[in-house]
């Protein structure tokens, strides 16, 4: 005797050998040997064999016409063996009965099973439904074929044009759009993004990273809403300001249009210098929660980039309160008085006012006439001359009371022999170009800056307002841990610049803390001991907490995209100079920095070369699109006493604090400052 038998939802064949109470001893036509308890069994037969029975039931399954069978099941519950009956028109054959349960249970759509051997017809609205369903997933298979066969050729389907960024970025791994991309890249044996890039759908391999940007930061674009005319009120600042008498001027990279500080001098009839430090005042006009800010706080930073930058406020508003060349310009001042003799301060003042602006001088034209000889000498012409010389002698000063500062903490001095790059790209065309660290003009900005975020530091701590700060010490794990610098709302020193607080207050126009701090000086100077009770935010304010939470979580982002659109002009950099053979500078181990540009990058299995080496490489192939470099070593120089010193990191929180420190001394639109990807102990200049 033979047997039709269901186990583990598979059906099966075999000859019974015997039978025990309720079970049998089976032999598949395998060879194989099974128990099989007799309520599994479907059908008893004798002929056919095993084998033959079943492919004749495949067979038979497969010509069974469904939509006849529900219609002749009806809408009660059956067996297979009476449905058979009324199919076949008389009792079904092994194999027909046989073929008949293979056909009910491949068709769940059509019947749903309710037991051994038992099933029940799906009604008629579930049974539509289902096959609307499958015949629609034909239609898309179709579809989707011919989605794949076009972007193999290259041409990107109409249908996919407007979802290219949702399908590279954030795609629906269901939808058939995704599905044709990813197949038609397996296919080809290449990446989405680079079969993008081949079909169109991506101009090119910089639109690749801006679009992956500001997808994920932008979604809704990075332009703003139209400012008056209807859109957004203009801030304006008071009209009562009153003037202040002076003549002031500001250093910044030609590429600046985001002018938040300038620098004024006077001598005083008792033979002192006041000099004047005036910062944007964007917070004289937006106010807290309005609609500019709510724009501000949203980007909470500019973002820059080489060749371009997408501001955190509207052009309106930022030419409404940039310190522009001939204007005046609303100003938050703080004036120090100073003995020349020693350069000590005798007295600070702050106050918000209009202040004139003579000259907006750049660092492309005084560069190479303003310098430590020229300083020292008195030698060359160029404008507000007396002026610089003075804030030189003072911004030395500055540096020193900072140095004693830091050896008090128990730091090393400062590196400021370290190199930094501008990029300047014009019609894809990227220049970039070394500049060192520490340079007169630079030093003067960056060591004013910090003079006044210091001390509007400890006005806001003084006058029991809180504010934000950037404080630096050592982290968990004792003293030989790694300095941490974080943001903080109370005032805490900032041990790797060497100051006792340090409150961002300088750069109102293009980062939001110091928009927040700007208004928090204010109240202090407008309002004395009485600034906490009107001050925007109050002591734990909540608000200015979750402010500093998404300044640190924005500001990140922002860093690493510009730090990847830096690399991406380095590379094009190789390309437009038909760079093969370069010259780099070993960091640490197998890390390398080009000479040239501040492209850093890994050689693999490179031999033991001492750190400041500098090395010959053949340059490979680099990538675009993963922003990489592949390169063999050819020869090894012994290091240099100038690569020495310029990648002497062994002060690793002299490092992090000297690169703070420089950043406030430029713009960091098209600058970077070299990192060292393995011990991270430079800080990006951007955007500080």
């Amino acid at each position: 005797m033979n047997v039709f038998f269901e186990e583990s939802g598979d059906f099966k064949v075999g000859t019974v050998l015997s039978q025990a109470g309720e079970a049998y001893q089976v032999e598949m036509p395998s060879g194989k040997r099974t128990k099989v308890k007799t309520r599994d069994v479907l059908l008893q037969f004798e002929k056919p064999d095993p084998a033959t029975l079943l492919e004749q039931a495949k067979a038979i399954a497969a010509d069974v016409d469904l939509e006849f069978l529900w219609e002749v099941a009806g809408d009660e519950e059956f067996g297979f063996a009476e449905l058979g009956a009324e199919y076949f028109g008389h009792a079904p054959l092994p194999a027909e009965a046989a073929g008949l349960v293979l056909a009910l249970h491949g068709s769940p759509i059509y019947f749903y099973k309710k037991g051994r051997g038992r099933y029940k017809g799906a009604p008629e609205q579930s049974l539509r439904a289902a096959l609307a369903g499958i015949e629609k997933k034909k239609q898309q298979a179709i579809v989707q074929a011919s989605y794949v066969e076009e972007l193999k050729a290259g041409r990107l389907p109409d249908a996919l044009q407007p979802l290219v960024q949702q399908l590279l970025f954030k795609p629906d791994k269901n939808s058939i759009e995704y599905k044709a991309l990813d197949t038609a890249a397996t296919e080809l044996q290449t990446t989405q993004p680079r079969l993008m890039l081949a079909t169109k759908g991506i101009a090119s391999a910089k639109e690749l990273h801006m679009g992956r940007f500001l997808f994920e930061h932008f979604p809704r674009g990075a332009g703003f809403p139209q400012v008056e005319a209807g859109g957004v009120p203009l801030p304006a600042a008071p009209a009562d300001l009153p003037l202040a008498k002076v003549a002031a001027f500001s250093i910044d990279d030609v590429t600046t249009t985001e002018i938040d500080d300038a620098f004024s001098v006077e001598t005083l009839d008792d033979g002192t210098v006041r000099v004047g430090i005036h910062i944007a005042a964007p917070g004289l006009g937006i106010r807290p929660d309005d609609a500019i800010d709510k724009i501000a706080r949203a980007r909470m930073s500019t973002v820059y980039m080489p060749g371009d930058k997408i501001t955190m406020l509207p052009d309106e508003v930022v030419n409404a309160f940039t310190l522009a060349e001939g204007k005046d310009c609303p100003a938050l001042s703080l004036y120090a008085v100073l003995d020349p003799s020693t350069w000590t301060v005798l007295s600070t003042t702050t106050r918000a006012e209009r202040v004139p602006m003579k000259s907006n001088l750049r660092h492309n034209d005084l560069d190479e006439l303003v310098n430590e000889e020229t300083l020292a000498s008195g030698e060359g012409e160029y404008p507000h001359k007396t002026e610089l010389g003075l804030l030189w002698q003072w911004a030395l000063q500055l540096e020193a009371g900072r140095m004693k500062k830091r050896e008090a903490f128990g730091l090393k001095p400062e590196q400021a022999n370290r190199v930094d790059f501008n990029f300047y790209v014009e019609d894809d065309v990227v220049t970039i170009v070394r500049r060192k660290r520490g340079a007169p003009l630079d030093k003067i900005v960056a060591e004013l800056m910090i003079f006044a975020n210091s001390t509007w530091g400890k006005l806001l701590h003084d006058s029991g307002v809180p504010g934000i700060y950037r404080s630096q010490g050592p982290g968990a794990g004792g003293w030989n841990a790694k300095i941490q610098v974080r943001m903080v709302t109370h005032a805490a020193p900032h041990q790797g610049l060497g100051v006792d607080q340090y409150a961002w207050s300088t750069s109102p126009l293009r980062r939001y803390t110091d928009l927040v701090n700007q208004w928090q000086i204010i109240a202090c100077a407008e309002h004395g001991v009485t600034a906490p009770l009107v001050a925007p935010f109050k002591p734990r304010d909540a608000t200015l907490f979750s402010i500093v939470s998404a300044f640190d979580a924005a500001y990140a982002a922002y860093n690493e995209f510009q730090q990847n659109m830096e690399r991406y002009w380095c590379l094009r950099w190789l390309g437009q100079e038909g760079a093969k053979q370069v010259d780099a500078v070993v960091l640490k181990d197998e890390v390398l920095r080009l000479v040239d540009i501040p492209l850093v990058i890994r050689l693999p299995g490179m031999q033991e070369v001492a750190r400041g080496a500098q090395v010959r490489m053949d340059i490979v192939r680099w990538d675009e699109v993963d922003l990489s470099l592949e390169a063999r070593l050819l020869e090894v120089a012994a290091p240099t006493p100038e690569a020495a010193a310029e990648l002497d990191m062994e002060d690793e929180e002299a490092e992090v604090a000297g690169a703070e420190a420089a950043a406030e001394g430029a713009e960091a639109e098209g600058s970077v400052t070299v990192t060292d990807p393995e011990t991270q102990t430079d800080v990006p200049a951007a955007p500080v």
